[in-house]
């Protein structure tokens, strides 16, 4: 066991560079915010290695930073990452009430007004809409829009 324990005060830092690798792996596979804080304390510990503390002292501050990482950190960063998307310019229309600007046939695209902006649009029924006729977005694919009548 003293072999061990010398083993492990002769080369504390390279003891935190493995804990830093261990922790940066671990969140790596799970991605919940929670093993980086302890792997961002190992790093800071890897430094204080190469002072004079002893073992135990630099194991409490390796917990106690992680800890205040842990605590004060995580729900600022988890709030950042799950800010809520903000729908594009296609994904606003879906759903939308459409105007037919030109004829569209199962076998012919044409076109539709939505919210002043007009669209190439085609059906997936073989029905057919007639100019002037509304109809409702379903889906967009590139740069058509699938509607159908209403």
């Amino acid at each position: 066991m003293d072999s061990i324990i010398s083993v492990l005060r002769d080369n504390l830092p390279w003891f935190w560079v493995a804990i830093t690798i261990i922790c940066v792996v671990i969140e790596s596979l799970t991605l919940a915010l929670t093993t980086i804080w302890f792997g961002i304390s190992a790093f800071v510990m890897v430094f204080l290695a190469f002072t004079p503390l002893p073992f135990p002292a630099q194991l409490f501050i390796f917990v106690a930073l992680a800890m205040v990482l842990l605590i004060f950190t995580r729900p600022v960063v988890k709030q950042k990452i799950n800010q809520k998307k903000i729908a594009t310019n296609y994904e606003r229309i879906i759903g939308q009430i459409a105007v037919v600007t030109k004829k569209i046939t199962a076998l012919d695209k044409g076109s539709v007004k939505i919210n002043g902006m007009e669209w190439t649009a085609a059906v997936r029924e073989d029905v057919v809409l007639e100019e002037g006729s509304k109809c409702i977005v379903e889906e967009i694919a590139g740069v058509t829009a699938y509607v159908k009548s209403i």
